[in-house]
């Protein structure tokens, strides 16, 4: 298991010797103070998969759920997907005649923190999988180049 306080003196530690890189460092503090929380929420399952060498996809494993169930958001670097359900839904489901439930829709929140380079392009939600797509966007300052030698 991972010493959490020592990544935590690592990262605190590398603030003096850098420049421009504050808004990482306060992402990594908020993720640090964040992981007994992310780490003992598991539901619903999800992946995260890289799709091409600039592109990835965040899936979630939603059976019952459809799109008035589920919001997705991004803001400050930080995509959130959670279920939504109106008190309408909750009195039918008590009342449906449902003898067994083992297929639960459970109120669920899941957050991901996403790098500033990342752009979210979508969320499809087919055959019970919530697919997000992210791409990388690589500046053309930053794309390789060969520099001519003179």
């Amino acid at each position: 298991m991972t010493d959490h306080k020592a990544i935590h003196s690592i990262f605190t530690g590398l603030k003096p010797f850098t420049v421009g890189f504050d808004d990482m460092f306060d992402h990594l503090d908020m993720v640090h103070n964040h992981i007994p929380h992310l780490t003992a929420n598991n539901y619903p399952p999800y992946n995260i998969v890289k799709t091409g060498s600039l592109t990835y996809d965040i899936e979630v494993a939603l059976a019952g759920y459809n799109k008035k169930d589920v919001q997705v958001t991004y803001e400050n670097n930080m995509i959130k997907i959670n279920s939504v359900k109106s008190k309408d839904e909750k009195e039918v489901e008590d009342n449906d005649g449902i003898l067994h439930k083992g297929i639960a829709k459970r109120n669920f929140y899941k957050s991901f923190t996403i790098a500033e380079d990342i752009e979210v392009k979508g969320a499809e939600l087919k055959d019970g999988l919530l697919r997000v797509s992210l791409e990388k966007i690589v500046p053309d300052h930053k794309k390789a180049r060969t520099i001519n030698i003179k």
